[in-house]
């Protein structure tokens, strides 16, 4: 069993490098997370991959481990109606906004891709959703790479994705099925830590965060919530998950889906 010692080191760190709230009391957790990374680096067993993390391992194996306790849950059309009613009334409704110029939207916490291409695969034959720009960023490497790839085995495409979709817009080879290159390149990735200066990146008219908050610590979630209140072009929308809380910077503009805009001068709804 990983010492509490080992396990409150651990939770210290991500909390350091990532704002990331992790339980130094669920060692099953911590333990199921890190494993993969210790096999993967030869470690004898996550203890030991622990004590190189306090003993002045490299920062690449810092990184893994960090990335490897933020893992995010991640599915095809999770909450089916809020990607419905993205391309059908969300995205047309910003598309007419912004006169003719391309609809910016990012999913900030994109894991493996299921979820930026759910929407993606939705808004490719959508009417009226006009130019598009799609970005996503991560935390993990190795979540981006696997993004990329749009390479999905059978389990993971069974995870929400419908019949239609899969064979509209997947290949079958061997064991995996493959995202067609059509749809993958309608998306832009970049690593991006949600605890940085995020200003860099711009503005966006759509910002998806769902299921994000909730792993942060509280001062990180607030520091994150303001900086998405800046990264919003006036009248863009924030899509938060249904268990988030937005805060007082935003108000809800979709009583049906977790939809936000934030208040003051970019109050104006996104629907």
């Amino acid at each position: 069993m990983i010492a509490t010692q080992d396990r409150e080191f651990l939770a210290t760190l991500c909390l350091a490098r990532a704002g990331l709230k992790v339980d130094a009391e669920k060692t099953y957790l911590i333990e199921s997370r890190l494993a993969p990374l210790a096999r993967r680096e030869c470690f004898s067993s996550t203890e030991a991959l622990i004590d190189a993390l306090r003993h002045g391992a490299d920062d690449r194996l810092v990184w893994a481990a960090v990335e490897a306790m933020a893992l995010p849950e991640s599915e095809f059309f999770r909450d089916h109606h809020v990607f419905k009613a993205l391309a059908e009334e969300v995205v047309p409704a910003l598309a007419r906004a912004r006169g003719g110029e391309p609809v910016r939207i990012w999913s900030a916490a994109c894991g493996a891709g299921q979820e930026v291409y759910s929407l993606a695969m939705m808004l490719a034959d959508a009417p009226g959703v006009g130019k598009l720009e799609l970005f996503a960023s991560d935390l993990s490497e190795r979540s981006l790479e696997k993004a990329q790839s749009g390479r999905y085995s059978q389990f993971e495409v069974q995870r929400g994705l419908p019949a239609r979709m899969l064979v509209r817009h997947f290949e079958k080879d061997g064991e995996t099925f493959v995202l067609s290159p059509r749809v993958r390149q309608m998306v832009r990735w970049r690593r991006v830590n949600l605890v940085d200066d995020l200003s860099r990146l711009g503005q966006f008219d759509l910002i998806l965060c769902r299921n994000v908050l909730g792993q942060l610590a509280p001062e990180a979630g607030s520091r994150l919530l303001e900086q998405i209140g800046a990264a919003l072009a006036p009248g863009g929308g924030l899509m938060l998950g249904h268990n988030d809380s937005a805060g007082r910077d935003f108000v809800r503009v979709a009583p049906d889906m977790a939809l936000y805009a934030a208040t003051g001068e970019r109050s104006r709804s996104a629907a």
